[in-house]
């Protein structure tokens, strides 16, 4: 359980800021961007549920759930897993799931057979809501660079169902943007060179 009686703290007024295995290491690291980009994508995703509010309500207890496994998505990147940071308890770290993955699979499949194929791209926009899921889409691909960046790094551990998850969010947030486009009737579509 997270109990947070002050705000500030003033530890990390060096540039430096505490993982969850209690290592301090800098703000800019890649780890920290990392789950920093992860916490912009969760702003983007309750940004999307402001603007659909009074409609979608499905679609809006799915966007909750998702911004719940950001939360978990962020607490595994904040915890890495090395051989020096196992538990020595029987108290396991927070990790994301494959059964969290297979979700966001499933709810895709679901949205996405009440679809027409495309025969373009989409371009961002439609109605407030779908703009709104699009924003969310692109900051979900940032976090995904930022992930796959540290997974590259010599030494730095990314856990397989955390890439997974991030890359299968980012296509959730597409499709759900067609669906709250009237089912993708209102997309507007990308033509090429039209206006040379």
């Amino acid at each position: 359980m997270v109990v947070l009686n002050k705000i500030y703290t003033r530890s990390g007024d060096a540039g430096t800021t505490a993982l969850g295995t209690g290592a301090r290491v800098a703000k800019d690291s890649l780890r920290i961007a990392a789950y920093g980009a992860v916490d912009e994508t969760n702003a983007a995703v309750g940004v999307a549920r402001v603007a659909l509010v009074g409609a979608h309500p499905d679609l809006d207890a799915m966007l909750a759930r998702i911004q719940n496994d950001l939360f978990d998505l962020g607490a595994d990147l904040c915890a890495p897993e090395t051989a020096e940071t196992q538990p020595t308890s029987k108290r396991e770290r927070l990790r994301v799931s494959e059964a969290q993955v297979k979700r966001l699979e499933d709810e895709i499949d679901a949205m996405n057979a009440r679809l027409a194929p495309l025969r373009s791209f989409v371009l961002p926009g439609g109605s407030p809501a779908a703009a709104a899921l699009h924003m969310a889409r692109t900051v979900c691909r940032r976090a995904e660079r930022a992930i796959v960046a540290l997974a590259r790094e010599p030494g730095e551990h990314v856990s397989p169902p955390v890439l997974r998850y991030i890359n299968r969010l980012s296509d959730l947030l597409f499709v759900a943007s067609r669906t709250v486009n009237d089912q993708g009737k209102c997309d507007r579509l990308w033509v090429p060179g039209e206006n040379r």
